[in-house]
Order: C-alpha cells, then structure tokens, then sequence
C-alpha cells in the first residue's frame, strides 16, 4: 500500500559511483581549476577544503560522470571513519563544481528515494553501524561499493521521506545558525580578552591619557594606568602573574571501564569523540557510583588534553568525565577568566604535545 514503509537495500533505491583514479602529476594550483573530493575532504557530516587538490578545468569536461551535484552524498571507502563518527557528507551548491576521486562513493537518490532523505539515511546510527560492522583490513581500513550498497532498511513513502527531510533540515538549519552565533559571540570575548588580559590596551590608553576606547568611567577605572617590570616584562601595576593551575583545577577523567553499567541508572561516557561532536548519541554508558566531581554538567569547561588537544565549554548534557579529558573548574575566578587562558595557551600546549 502507498502509505506502508518497506524493507530495501539501499542498492536498489541509490545509484552509487566510485570516483576516478586522477594522477597527482595532474593538479594544478590554477585559478582555472575544478576541486577534487578525496576522502581526506570528508569529516562528518560535512566537507573540509584546506589542502584540496585541484583538476584543470580545461580537462573537467572528459570527467563529467564524476562531477558531482547538489544533493549527493559522499563518503569515504578507505579509513570510512573518525574518531568523531562516519565520514559522509551531502554535497551542497557551495561545494560545486567538484570532482570525485577514486576510494569515494557518490550516493544519488533514484525515484522512490528523497534527496533530502538520503542524507539524513547515511548520517544515520543504524548506517554507521553497518559500516563498522562490515569494514575490512588493518593497515588501511575499507569498505567496497557492494558493501555499501548492501545496507538494509525501512523505506517510508516518498511523502513522508519529504517530511521527514524537511523537519531535520529545519533542525539543522537553527543548529547551524545557533553555532554560527555561538562562534561569533566567542571570536568578540576572545577579541576583548585579547585587548585587556594580553595586550593591556587599557593600561596603555590611561598611560598616554586617553579614555581606553569602549569603556564606561567605571570599567575604565578598573585597570591601571602604569606598568611594572616582571619575569614576563612589562605587565600592569598591581596585578599578579600566577600559573594556570593557581587559578583553576584540572580534574583528569577515570577509567570508566571500571563502572560498567548495570540495571540501575547510567550516564553516558565523554571521551574525545563526544567532545568534538557536542554530543554523547551512541557514547559508551557506565553507572553512576562514581564520584560526585566527575559528573559532567552543561557549561562545564572541558580540556582534552591527550591527542587532539581541545578546549570546550560542554553544551551535551550530563555525563561522566573519561580520562585523558580534565574538568576545569575554579571556587575564586569566574568561569570565562579560566576558560579564555586556558584557551590563550591551547596553541602552546599543541607545540608541546607535537613535540612529544
């Protein structure tokens, strides 16, 4: 009947297309030139274009099977995964015109199956999962087209598949909108951190006399108006120099595997992965008799600091503290102070880290 969803493969609703094997002495860097889509160009849930490589245009036409279209859905055959989830990404009108490359597959909905939908079907737990499950090899994880398109699922009516694309769109249409604000908003705190805690344009302003620009007469008279001689130079008269750990805590995570669920009550488990996505959808679960100080909250300042060293103010609901990730916390400063120096030095501890 027209309105009952019914068992597929996606094989049968997608057309699927490996890319073609363009030769490295090929690229080119110039203005006259088509981006070619690789797997290292695909992170989850969308595309990332530093270090793209490049295909002349004036040989994009002998390719055309492999240019890709608004709508497409790409993923990557070889190392299919990161720590963060699936590398998949659905083609937008920004990303155009590209090429596709050989080990990446283009997905295209075929007439029962919505463009809009198929995205979210590839993003999709249930997928991810038969992606790991299936993937082969050690040296360089894979996956085949065949592999691919053998996931089975339920496919709704067309309608409903519109419907429910349209409903997640808008979701993330807000989800994007609302990071878009968020980073705008931190770029500003960074921006004025910068100017009064690193540069001291206040200090200077008063030194020469002037009303440090953008401040009221009682922000203003917060700050000196001379410096002092200190191990780090010339620093603002008065103020202390104290190291990082002397203004907050860095609470290092448990080994997690040591409260493993049970029938009772879980929290879901943040290691980096979760970090990074902003979420703890298909996070490991452990039990919740663990201490109080390792409970994680919304707003809690999060510092990964094993890896990939990152810096979060955790927005992804409760959880519990992994280790390799500290909870930065502070009873005498206010959370943004010990956040933005945290973050001021991240580049710094990435040095290091690379360093060994």
């Amino acid at each position: 009947m027209a309105g009952e969803w019914v068992e597929t493969m996606l094989g049968a609703e997608a057309d699927l297309l490996t890319g073609f094997p363009f030769k490295s002495e090929g690229y080119t860097d110039s203005q006259d030139s088509i981006r070619l889509v690789r797997g290292d160009n695909i992170v989850q849930g969308s595309l990332r274009w530093d270090g793209v490589k490049k295909w002349p245009l004036s040989e994009s036409a002998e390719h055309e099977v492999y240019q890709l279209r608004e709508g497409d859905v790409v993923l990557a055959m070889d190392r299919p995964w990161i720590e963060a989830g699936l590398k998949y990404a659905a083609i937008s009108k920004y990303d155009l015109p590209c090429l596709l490359v050989q080990r990446t597959a283009r997905l295209r909905g075929g007439p029962k199956l919505d463009t809009g939908f198929l995205r979210y079907l590839v993003g999709s737990h249930e997928f991810t999962q038969h992606i790991h499950a299936i993937t082969t090899g050690t040296a360089v994880p894979h996956i085949s087209g065949k592999q691919i398109k053998d996931f089975a699922f339920a496919l709704p009516p067309l309608a409903a598949q519109k419907a429910i694309a349209a409903v997640l769109g808008a979701l993330d249409d807000k989800i994007e909108l609302n990071r878009r604000m968020n980073a705008t908003l931190e770029a500003m705190a960074r921006a004025l951190f910068q100017s009064w805690f690193v540069d001291f344009d206040p200090v200077r302003a008063k030194r020469a006399g002037r009303q440090p620009a953008g401040l009221d007469a009682e922000t203003a008279a917060l700050f000196p108006a001379s410096f002092e001689k200190t191990p780090l130079g010339q620093t603002p008269q008065g103020w202390e120099i104290r190291c990082l750990d002397k203004i907050a805590g860095y609470l290092n995570g448990l080994a997690l595997q040591k409260y493993p669920p049970g029938d009772g009550p879980t929290l879901p488990v943040i290691p980096l992965a979760p970090l990074r996505k902003g979420d703890t959808v298909g996070a490991d679960r452990c039990n919740t008799d663990l201490p109080p100080e390792y409970v994680v909250q919304d707003g809690d300042v999060l510092f990964s600091w094993s890896g990939s060293l990152e810096v979060e103010l955790w927005c992804g609901g409760p959880g519990a503290l992994n280790q390799h990730l500290f909870k930065v916390t502070s009873p005498e400063f206010p959370k943004w102070f010990y956040y933005l120096w945290t973050l001021h030095h991240l580049e710094g501890f990435r040095g290091i880290a690379a360093d060994k």
